[in-house]
């Protein structure tokens, strides 16, 4: 089955590198219009540039634009829902993939500072574009939300712990919003095991092969894994489905550990 998302409008959070990135790549190919936002001008516009180069002659394939946003400032991500409207003319589907995590160690040793910070984006941040693409538009024609939450929410793990509570907080609020926002907008989230960005290399590189290993499918996972199934849950493809997070860890809360540690 092709999944396509022609005629629709895309709104990517985080999306000027990694899961984002990937994600509205994979949206455009599937011929949605998609808007790219993220804090830094400069690789927003190279990520644009970026999409745009790889679907050049293609045909089918969605415009794509962009706007800077600090994904956690309501009155930014307000900014940003007005401006995908007024460059594409509606908004279908929005992605809340930025996340931050400025702290890493105990839980007991967070500052005030770095867990507001990490709230402010991951867990607020979620809510506000939410309520923004809701206010803005989805009320009235209806539309999805995902959001990237992590096997974190669903597990222990050292170092992390204050994001993983974050991400936690993300599942239930993506229940939650399903069932509030239902039946004109689904809302699902995905919660991926280690992937292979730059936003998570202090976690892989020094050890990929060694946990690649403790996985069933023995490898980590790629930014394109996760978009895949991003395309599939804001597909009409997934029309009966809302308020689930879907796994994608190439096994890793299989296994008898509970995940890769």
């Amino acid at each position: 089955m092709e999944l396509r998302l022609d005629g629709k409008v895309a709104l990517v959070t985080g999306a000027s590198r990694g899961i984002g990135l990937a994600i509205a790549r994979r949206f455009a190919e599937a011929g949605a219009s998609v808007m790219l936002s993220s804090r830094k001008e400069p690789a927003l516009a190279a990520a644009a540039a970026d999409i745009e180069a790889g679907s050049a002659g293609v045909v089918g394939t969605g415009q794509v634009a962009w706007q800077v946003a600090h994904a956690g400032d309501p009155d930014q991500a307000d900014a940003c829902v007005r401006a995908t409207l007024d460059r594409f003319g509606g908004l279908d589907v929005l992605v809340n993939n930025a996340a931050t995590n400025p702290h890493y160690g105990p839980l007991v040793e967070i500052d005030r500072g770095r867990m507001e910070k990490t709230l402010e984006v991951n867990q607020s941040g979620v809510l506000a574009w939410s309520q923004s693409a809701w206010r803005a538009a989805m009320a009235e024609r209806g539309g999805a939300v995902l959001n990237l939450a992590s096997i974190g929410g669903l597990s222990v793990e050292p170092g992390i712990g204050w994001y993983n509570v974050t991400k936690a907080a993300v599942i239930h609020l993506t229940r939650q919003l399903a069932g509030e926002l239902g039946p004109a907008v689904r809302v699902n989230a995905l919660a991926p095991g280690l992937v292979k960005t730059e936003f998570a290399r202090a976690l892989w590189e020094p050890a990929e092969e060694v946990i690649s290993r403790r996985l069933p499918l023995r490898r980590l996972g790629e930014p394109e894994d996760i978009a895949n199934a991003a395309l599939f849950l804001c597909s009409d493809a997934a029309s009966w489905i809302t308020g689930q997070t879907l796994v994608i860890d190439g096994g890793a809360l299989s296994m008898p550990s509970g995940g890769v540690v």
